[in-house]
Protein backbone atom coordinates (compact mmCIF):
# COMPACT_ATOMS: atom_id res chain seq x y z
CA UNK A 1 0.00 0.00 0.00
CA UNK A 2 1.67 3.37 -1.26
CA UNK A 3 2.30 6.25 1.73
CA UNK A 4 1.06 9.68 1.03
CA UNK A 5 2.58 12.81 1.53
CA UNK A 6 6.10 13.91 1.39
CA UNK A 7 9.06 13.00 3.05
CA UNK A 8 10.02 15.49 5.85
CA UNK A 9 13.59 17.99 4.77
CA UNK A 10 16.27 16.99 6.62
CA UNK A 11 18.89 19.91 7.64
CA UNK A 12 22.14 19.54 9.09
CA UNK A 13 22.51 19.90 12.68
CA UNK A 14 23.68 22.88 14.13
CA UNK A 15 27.31 24.09 15.16
CA UNK A 16 27.91 24.48 18.63
CA UNK A 17 25.62 21.98 20.34
CA UNK A 18 28.34 20.02 21.72
CA UNK A 19 27.77 16.78 20.72
CA UNK A 20 31.10 16.55 18.64
CA UNK A 21 32.87 15.94 15.31
CA UNK A 22 31.01 12.82 15.09
CA UNK A 23 27.76 14.38 14.30
CA UNK A 24 28.57 17.82 12.81
CA UNK A 25 27.86 15.90 9.67
CA UNK A 26 24.60 14.19 10.39
CA UNK A 27 20.89 16.18 9.22
CA UNK A 28 17.86 16.07 11.18
CA UNK A 29 14.40 17.12 10.09
CA UNK A 30 13.35 20.52 11.27
CA UNK A 31 10.96 18.49 14.51
CA UNK A 32 14.11 16.66 15.79
CA UNK A 33 16.55 19.73 15.08
CA UNK A 34 14.27 22.62 16.85
CA UNK A 35 14.16 19.66 20.15
CA UNK A 36 17.58 18.81 20.34
CA UNK A 37 18.32 22.68 20.57
CA UNK A 38 16.45 22.99 23.17
CA UNK A 39 17.19 20.21 25.10
CA UNK A 40 21.15 21.38 23.98
CA UNK A 41 19.81 25.05 25.84
CA UNK A 42 18.57 23.05 29.44
CA UNK A 43 21.81 21.12 29.35
CA UNK A 44 23.73 24.22 29.28
CA UNK A 45 21.51 25.34 32.01
CA UNK A 46 22.13 22.41 34.32
CA UNK A 47 25.72 23.13 33.98
CA UNK A 48 25.72 26.41 34.82
CA UNK A 49 23.61 24.93 37.99
CA UNK A 50 26.18 22.50 38.61
CA UNK A 51 29.19 24.79 38.44
CA UNK A 52 27.17 27.30 41.04
CA UNK A 53 27.02 24.20 43.04
CA UNK A 54 30.20 23.22 43.13
CA UNK A 55 31.23 26.67 44.00
CA UNK A 56 29.00 27.34 47.07
CA UNK A 57 29.74 23.88 48.42
CA UNK A 58 33.62 24.69 48.16
CA UNK A 59 32.65 27.59 50.30
CA UNK A 60 31.01 25.15 52.36
CA UNK A 61 33.82 22.93 52.98
CA UNK A 62 36.09 25.72 53.25
CA UNK A 63 34.45 26.77 56.30
CA UNK A 64 34.01 23.99 57.62
CA UNK A 65 37.48 23.17 57.65
CA UNK A 66 37.93 26.48 59.17
CA UNK A 67 35.43 25.40 62.16
CA UNK A 68 37.11 21.80 62.48
CA UNK A 69 40.71 23.21 62.95
CA UNK A 70 40.72 23.87 66.40
CA UNK A 71 39.15 20.51 67.46
CA UNK A 72 41.83 18.59 65.34
CA UNK A 73 44.67 20.28 67.31
CA UNK A 74 42.99 19.80 70.42
CA UNK A 75 42.25 15.95 69.63
CA UNK A 76 45.90 15.65 68.27
CA UNK A 77 47.18 17.45 72.00
CA UNK A 78 44.99 15.19 73.57
CA UNK A 79 46.65 12.06 71.81
CA UNK A 80 50.29 12.93 72.73
CA UNK A 81 48.93 11.97 76.18
CA UNK A 82 48.51 8.43 75.05
CA UNK A 83 51.87 6.10 74.41
CA UNK A 84 52.15 4.12 70.71
CA UNK A 85 48.32 5.44 69.62
CA UNK A 86 49.58 6.07 66.00
CA UNK A 87 51.35 3.15 65.83
CA UNK A 88 48.50 1.23 67.41
CA UNK A 89 45.83 2.69 65.24
CA UNK A 90 48.21 1.88 62.05
CA UNK A 91 48.69 -1.16 62.64
CA UNK A 92 44.65 -2.18 63.62
CA UNK A 93 44.04 -0.29 59.95
CA UNK A 94 43.50 -3.32 57.69
CA UNK A 95 44.83 -1.56 54.81
CA UNK A 96 47.56 0.34 56.48
CA UNK A 97 48.44 -2.90 58.32
CA UNK A 98 49.12 -3.90 54.90
CA UNK A 99 52.09 -1.97 53.86
CA UNK A 100 53.70 -2.08 57.17
CA UNK A 101 56.52 -4.41 58.18
CA UNK A 102 57.86 -5.39 61.51
CA UNK A 103 61.22 -2.72 61.25
CA UNK A 104 59.09 -0.48 59.81
CA UNK A 105 56.33 -0.69 62.71
CA UNK A 106 58.84 -0.17 65.35
CA UNK A 107 59.77 3.09 63.83
CA UNK A 108 56.28 4.50 63.95
CA UNK A 109 56.65 3.74 67.98
CA UNK A 110 57.87 7.48 67.28
CA UNK A 111 55.58 9.06 65.81
CA UNK A 112 53.73 11.27 68.01
CA UNK A 113 51.49 13.76 65.72
CA UNK A 114 49.73 13.04 62.38
CA UNK A 115 47.97 16.05 60.61
CA UNK A 116 46.31 16.17 57.01
CA UNK A 117 46.00 19.72 55.80
CA UNK A 118 43.90 20.42 52.03
CA UNK A 119 44.83 23.66 50.52
CA UNK A 120 43.40 26.64 50.86
CA UNK A 121 40.74 26.06 48.00
CA UNK A 122 40.78 22.64 48.67
CA UNK A 123 40.40 21.37 45.12
CA UNK A 124 44.10 21.60 43.88
CA UNK A 125 45.10 19.03 46.50
CA UNK A 126 46.46 18.42 50.05
CA UNK A 127 49.44 17.26 52.42
CA UNK A 128 49.64 14.43 55.05
CA UNK A 129 52.02 15.34 57.79
CA UNK A 130 54.17 13.19 59.86
CA UNK A 131 55.50 14.39 63.02
CA UNK A 132 58.53 11.75 64.56
CA UNK A 133 60.11 12.31 68.40
CA UNK A 134 64.43 11.66 68.33
CA UNK A 135 63.92 8.03 66.87
CA UNK A 136 67.56 5.80 65.73
CA UNK A 137 66.16 5.85 62.12
CA UNK A 138 66.06 9.51 60.63
CA UNK A 139 67.14 13.02 61.71
CA UNK A 140 63.87 14.77 60.45
CA UNK A 141 61.34 15.76 62.89
CA UNK A 142 58.77 15.83 60.30
CA UNK A 143 58.20 14.02 57.11
CA UNK A 144 55.49 14.86 54.05
CA UNK A 145 53.78 13.55 51.66
CA UNK A 146 51.98 15.82 49.43
CA UNK A 147 49.09 16.07 46.65
CA UNK A 148 48.28 18.63 43.93
CA UNK A 149 46.99 18.62 40.51
CA UNK A 150 49.74 19.58 37.91
CA UNK A 151 48.92 21.76 34.89
CA UNK A 152 47.43 18.90 32.69
CA UNK A 153 44.72 18.32 35.67
CA UNK A 154 46.27 15.30 36.86
CA UNK A 155 47.74 14.40 40.23
CA UNK A 156 51.07 14.46 41.01
CA UNK A 157 52.67 14.34 44.22
CA UNK A 158 55.79 14.59 46.27
CA UNK A 159 57.68 14.26 49.01
CA UNK A 160 60.07 14.89 52.27
CA UNK A 161 63.70 13.39 51.75
CA UNK A 162 64.30 11.20 54.61
CA UNK A 163 67.63 12.07 56.49
CA UNK A 164 68.06 8.02 57.02
CA UNK A 165 71.05 7.37 59.86
CA UNK A 166 73.88 5.03 58.79
CA UNK A 167 72.28 1.96 58.88
CA UNK A 168 68.89 2.50 58.97
CA UNK A 169 67.58 2.90 55.70
CA UNK A 170 64.35 0.90 55.76
CA UNK A 171 63.75 1.53 52.03
CA UNK A 172 67.25 0.27 51.18
CA UNK A 173 66.95 -2.36 53.37
CA UNK A 174 63.74 -3.48 51.40
CA UNK A 175 65.37 -3.46 48.13
CA UNK A 176 67.94 -5.25 49.37
CA UNK A 177 65.54 -8.09 50.60
CA UNK A 178 63.97 -7.89 46.93
CA UNK A 179 67.09 -8.42 45.04
CA UNK A 180 68.48 -11.22 47.09
CA UNK A 181 65.48 -12.60 46.12
CA UNK A 182 65.48 -12.69 42.82
CA UNK A 183 68.67 -13.62 42.63
CA UNK A 184 67.79 -17.12 44.39
CA UNK A 185 64.98 -17.02 41.59
CA UNK A 186 61.83 -17.26 43.81
CA UNK A 187 59.67 -16.05 41.59
CA UNK A 188 55.66 -15.30 42.25
CA UNK A 189 57.15 -14.44 46.21
CA UNK A 190 57.78 -10.51 45.37
CA UNK A 191 57.92 -8.55 48.39
CA UNK A 192 54.99 -6.08 48.74
CA UNK A 193 55.26 -2.56 49.09
CA UNK A 194 55.77 -0.69 52.56
CA UNK A 195 54.77 1.68 54.28
CA UNK A 196 58.05 4.29 53.36
CA UNK A 197 58.20 2.55 49.99
CA UNK A 198 54.79 4.03 49.99
CA UNK A 199 56.07 7.36 51.03
CA UNK A 200 58.70 7.96 48.76
CA UNK A 201 56.87 6.42 45.52
CA UNK A 202 55.45 8.71 42.89
CA UNK A 203 54.70 6.95 40.13
CA UNK A 204 50.32 7.17 40.23
CA UNK A 205 49.23 9.60 42.55
CA UNK A 206 45.43 9.33 41.22
CA UNK A 207 46.08 5.44 42.38
CA UNK A 208 47.46 6.14 45.65
CA UNK A 209 44.61 4.25 47.97
CA UNK A 210 47.15 4.66 50.74
CA UNK A 211 47.44 8.25 51.05
CA UNK A 212 43.33 8.45 50.63
CA UNK A 213 42.35 5.71 53.42
CA UNK A 214 45.01 7.92 55.90
CA UNK A 215 43.23 11.31 54.70
CA UNK A 216 39.50 9.90 54.30
CA UNK A 217 39.47 7.28 57.20
CA UNK A 218 42.22 7.41 59.30
CA UNK A 219 42.45 11.38 59.76
CA UNK A 220 38.78 11.48 60.82
CA UNK A 221 38.70 9.08 62.93
CA UNK A 222 41.73 7.34 64.35
CA UNK A 223 40.03 6.69 67.47
CA UNK A 224 38.29 3.61 66.04
CA UNK A 225 41.28 1.96 65.17
CA UNK A 226 43.29 2.40 68.35
CA UNK A 227 40.10 1.13 70.19
CA UNK A 228 40.08 -2.05 68.27
CA UNK A 229 41.66 -4.61 70.16
CA UNK A 230 40.01 -3.61 73.78
CA UNK A 231 36.57 -3.82 71.72
CA UNK A 232 37.32 -6.78 70.41
CA UNK A 233 38.28 -8.66 73.52
CA UNK A 234 35.38 -7.15 75.72
CA UNK A 235 33.08 -8.81 73.04
CA UNK A 236 35.00 -12.35 73.29
CA UNK A 237 35.17 -12.07 76.83
CA UNK A 238 31.31 -11.73 77.19
CA UNK A 239 31.18 -14.29 74.40
CA UNK A 240 33.13 -17.03 76.25
CA UNK A 241 31.03 -16.03 79.66
CA UNK A 242 28.35 -16.53 77.79
CA UNK A 243 29.04 -20.21 76.78
CA UNK A 244 30.59 -21.15 79.92
CA UNK A 245 27.16 -20.20 81.86
CA UNK A 246 25.82 -22.44 79.31
CA UNK A 247 28.05 -25.56 79.76
CA UNK A 248 27.60 -24.49 83.41
CA UNK A 249 23.50 -25.42 83.22
CA UNK A 250 23.78 -27.66 80.95
CA UNK A 251 26.14 -29.88 83.06
CA UNK A 252 23.76 -28.79 86.42
CA UNK A 253 20.96 -30.48 84.06
CA UNK A 254 22.40 -34.18 83.77
CA UNK A 255 23.35 -34.13 87.27
CA UNK A 256 20.02 -34.10 88.18
CA UNK A 257 18.91 -36.62 85.72
CA UNK A 258 21.65 -38.59 86.86
CA UNK A 259 20.50 -38.05 90.06
CA UNK A 260 16.99 -38.53 89.74
CA UNK A 261 18.09 -41.93 87.92
CA UNK A 262 20.08 -43.05 90.72
CA UNK A 263 16.88 -42.25 93.00
CA UNK A 264 14.05 -44.11 91.00
CA UNK A 265 16.66 -47.35 90.66
CA UNK A 266 17.11 -47.49 94.57
CA UNK A 267 13.57 -47.16 95.09
CA UNK A 268 13.04 -50.34 92.69
CA UNK A 269 15.41 -51.93 94.27
CA UNK A 270 13.83 -51.10 97.52
CA UNK A 271 10.70 -51.96 96.62
CA UNK A 272 11.67 -55.25 95.49
CA UNK A 273 13.18 -55.60 98.89
CA UNK A 274 10.12 -55.53 100.84
CA UNK A 275 8.03 -57.54 98.13
CA UNK A 276 10.32 -60.33 98.75
CA UNK A 277 10.44 -60.29 102.74
CA UNK A 278 6.61 -60.15 102.49
CA UNK A 279 6.69 -63.46 100.42
CA UNK A 280 9.31 -64.70 102.37
CA UNK A 281 6.59 -63.89 105.86
CA UNK A 282 3.42 -65.73 103.93
CA UNK A 283 5.75 -68.71 103.15
CA UNK A 284 6.61 -69.21 106.71
CA UNK A 285 2.87 -68.72 108.06
CA UNK A 286 1.65 -71.13 105.79
CA UNK A 287 4.15 -73.40 107.15
CA UNK A 288 3.32 -73.34 110.27
CA UNK A 289 0.00 -73.73 109.91
CA UNK A 290 0.62 -76.70 107.58
CA UNK A 291 2.98 -77.91 110.86
CA UNK A 292 -0.17 -77.38 113.01
CA UNK A 293 -2.93 -79.25 110.81
CA UNK A 294 -0.38 -82.20 111.20
CA UNK A 295 -0.01 -82.42 114.57
CA UNK A 296 -3.83 -82.32 114.91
Amino acid sequence: MATTGTTPKKIRKVDGSGSGDADENRDFDPETQKSLEEIDACQNEIDALNEKASEEILKVEQKYNKLRKPFFEKRNDLIKKIPNFWVTAFVNHPQISAVLDEEEEECLHYLNKLEVEEFEDIKSGYRIKFFFDDNPYFENDVIVKEFHLGSSGDPASQSTTIKWKEGMDLNKKQKERQAQMKNNRKRGLELPRTFFSWFSDHGDASADDIAEVIKDDMWLNPLQYYLVPDIEVENGMEGDDDESEEEEVDDSVVVEEEDDDEEDAEAEEGGEEDVDEEDSFKKAEDTEGERGDSHE
